[in-house]
């Protein structure tokens, strides 16, 4: 038998759970302390950067119960689980970042340009950017802990590993705490212009791209759930494992037709038409077809279901289907 193939579909509900948590915490508190500055500079950056931070906790809470119901187990309702649930809450959150963000963000910034601003002390802003930066630091740092770790257990590469990741809830919260950051850096480089040249302008601007950052981040993650909810399969590395897992039980011929298919973060379907050398009792097809799912198990952890369909050889070999 051959190594255990462990790849993107590794699950990390507990860990997943954890970093979500951290983050809604961070900008929970963030997104009232920089409401406060906004109102007392005057800017609209700062108060785009609100919405921005409001934003960022509306998602994380739908995070939350993304990871909490996706972990429901089956039922006669639901035969298959409920994994899918993440990524349903997952692209809820993807729209709660555009409609809550990016169009108060950029809405707020063309108010600026056409009408102008007044402005005010930009102390308070700029001591209330600078925490935000630690704690959005701080939050950036425990999901690229668990991007890391979980992209060294597989083997993979960090930026491929976070951008094929079932787990889509850890990639939310790193794109956003990475998003944030340059949105504090955007921020505070309208206020230093504002202040310097006396204009809003600057600020108008810093809100606009604040608003088009945020529309990136927000197409990014509802890309990736859509591509989830749609169906994707498995990496080619574990379809290969699959195949010559199958192959590689005696009484089996060839793999006429097969398809898998990521349920979740840890939870691949995979279903295949066998192809049973001549001559085989049906009670050792039987046999067969156990021990290929053994098989297919020990090799591929993530493999949860596993549908055999015995079928003549015919005309169709090695037919794969994603």
């Amino acid at each position: 038998m051959g190594r255990e193939v462990r790849s993107d579909t590794g699950d990390g509900n507990g860990e997943s759970t954890f970093t979500v948590i951290v983050a809604a915490a961070a900008n929970l508190g963030i997104a009232a302390a920089k409401a406060v500055a906004g109102l007392v500079s005057g800017s609209s950056a700062m108060m785009s950067e609100a919405a921005h931070s409001l934003a960022d906790t509306v998602t994380e809470i739908m995070l939350l119960t993304a990871l909490r119901r996706s972990g429901k187990p089956a039922d006669e309702d639901h035969p298959v689980g409920y994994a899918g649930e993440r990524y349903v809450w997952a692209m809820l959150a993807a729209v709660a970042t555009f409609v809550g963000g990016a169009v108060f963000s950029v809405y707020d910034g063309i108010h600026t340009l056409t009408h102008g601003e007044e402005l005010g002390d930009p102390l308070v802003s700029y001591v209330v950017l600078a925490v935000a930066f630690v704690l959005e630091g701080f939050s950036l740092r425990t999901g690229l802990r668990q991007v890391r770790a979980e992209a060294r257990e597989r083997k993979s590469p960090f930026f491929t590993y976070l951008r094929r990741t079932p787990d889509t809830t850890v990639k939310a919260v790193v794109l956003e705490d990475s998003a944030a950051l340059v949105g504090l850096l955007l921020a505070a480089g309208g206020l230093l212009g504002g202040q310097l040249s006396g204009s809003g302008v600057w600020d108008g601007v810093a809100s606009i791209l604040i608003g088009a950052l945020l529309v990136y981040v927000a197409w990014v993650l509802g890309r990736s759930n859509a591509e989830l909810l749609v169906g994707r399969p498995l990496p080619k590395e574990m379809r290969d494992a699959v195949r010559a897992e199958l192959l590689a039980v005696p009484q089996v011929e060839a793999v006429l037709d097969l398809t898998t298919l990521i349920q979740g973060p840890g939870e691949a379907l995979v279903a295949a038409k066998i192809d049973f050398r001549d001559g085989v009792p049906a009670e050792e097809v039987e046999r067969a077809c156990e021990e290929a799912e053994t098989r297919l198990r020990a090799r591929v952890p993530a493999v949860r279901r596993v549908y055999l369909d015995p079928t003549p050889g015919g005309g169709r070999r090695g037919r794969e289907r994603d």
